[in-house]
């Protein structure tokens, strides 16, 4: 058996594309049989232009052989990323040429990913696996103005269906997304295997708690700062409101980080410290010393229905959460997750009350870590690839 994997961000890169494919492609790793071999076509980290880790070009782990193209420098913009991605898509077909494949897998949030994935099954003659981690016609339909959804939404619409419809599975990583996709697709199968938490989260020992209490305690934000996240719209004035009670420490990057520091200056705000992206072992070091775990999303619809990937790590961790976040996150957090306080997206108001309404004790969440462990719940997901495969 031989399958293609195809996913625009893998490992060392700092994103959930990438922790997710990596997570999975061990999980594949693990239940092929010794005449099985994956292709992962992937790219060199690239997820944050000031975030700078090379990997091997090719490389073999097991099962799997890893190809992973340089990409031209870019800072996230909507044009550098089109055409970044036209770089990767001639890459997945150079490294494809005069193969065969049983089955081809996509994991995509930015849709196009997806749009590969379909056009290679199609080329291929093979079975075709995706993993859905966004709604992008739903999305751009509420980020972007009018003048560019008019012609971008059918667009992107036919994109969808160009993705979708010849699929064998469909796996969703958000059970808030089944209502607008059962219904543009009633003919297909769909399974709910969601984000999850990864081993390094698990096996840190978090109840050895080295951090002294201070007067001043420290939420913490870390992943990117893009109009999806809206930190801007939020921060300076939740900063400002609680300034002498609390200091906040944002690492990341993104696309309107320069925005969130404009803001930051421009209203006076001391208590905000802006870090660049960090290793992940850095980063568990980071959510040790911090009181408070912060997550947000701007105050978009298409958002209601997602379910970030940073809940799992922050949950992992036994510490406070303050969430700005609606619909199905929010349902998600107020039933699974103790401990977590949630406020409507860039209400500051509502963000100050429910911060200062968070225990300060590190509560056990260790239901939640069985439930939610990322390599269970990969290991099904690979399961029924291979399944899908072998049929």
């Amino acid at each position: 058996m031989k399958i293609l994997f195809l996913s625009y961000y893998f490992e060392p890169d700092l994103s959930a594309g990438s922790f997710r494919a990596t997570a999975l492609t061990n999980a594949l790793n693990s239940s092929l049989g010794a005449n099985d071999d994956v292709d992962l076509i992937t790219t060199q980290p690239n997820r944050y232009h000031s975030f700078d880790s090379s990997a091997l070009q090719e490389e073999r782990k097991g099962s799997i052989n890893i190809y992973r193209v340089k990409l031209p420098s870019h800072k996230n913009g909507f044009l550098d990323q089109a055409l970044t991605f036209r770089h990767y898509a001639k890459f997945v077909s150079e490294v494809t040429k005069g193969k065969e494949y049983d089955i081809v897998v996509g994991t995509s949030s930015r849709l196009m990913t997806a749009v590969l994935a379909s056009r290679m099954a199609r080329k291929l003659k093979a079975k075709l696996y995706l993993d859905i981690r966004d709604i992008f016609v739903d999305t751009i339909g509420d980020v972007f103005p009018r003048y560019i959804t008019a012609w971008a939404i059918p667009v992107f619409n036919a994109l969808e269906k160009y993705a979708i419809n010849p699929s064998q599975k469909v796996n969703l990583v958000s059970e808030g997304f089944k209502p607008y996709f059962e219904a543009k697709y009633p003919n297909l199968p769909f399974s709910y295997y969601t984000n999850g938490i990864d081993d390094a989260f698990i096996s840190h020992d978090w109840q050895s708690n080295t951090h002294e209490a201070t007067e001043i305690k420290t939420v913490l934000y870390a992943g990117n700062m893009g109009d999806g996240q809206g930190l801007h719209r939020i921060i300076p004035q939740l900063a400002q409101q609680l300034n002498g009670e609390y200091k906040f420490k944002l690492i990341g990057d993104g696309g309107k980080r320069s925005k969130l520091e404009e803001k930051l200056r421009t209203t006076g705000v001391s208590n905000v410290e802006l870090v660049a992206p960090v290793k992940r072992a850095q980063l568990l070091d980071e959510y040790e010393k911090a009181d408070i775990l912060f997550l947000h999303l701007n105050d978009v619809s298409a958002f209601k229905k997602v379910l970030p990937s940073k809940i799992f790590e922050y949950g992992a961790t036994g510490k406070p959460i303050l969430a700005g976040v609606s619909g199905y996150a929010a349902e998600f957090l107020t039933k699974n997750v103790d401990n977590s306080a949630v406020f409507s997206p860039c209400n500051s108001e509502q963000a100050m009350i429910a911060c200062r309404s968070l225990s300060n004790e590190r509560v056990n969440r260790l239901g939640f870590i069985e439930r939610f462990s990322r390599q269970s719940i990969c290991k099904k997901m690979a399961s029924d690839i291979v399944k899908l495969a072998r049929e």
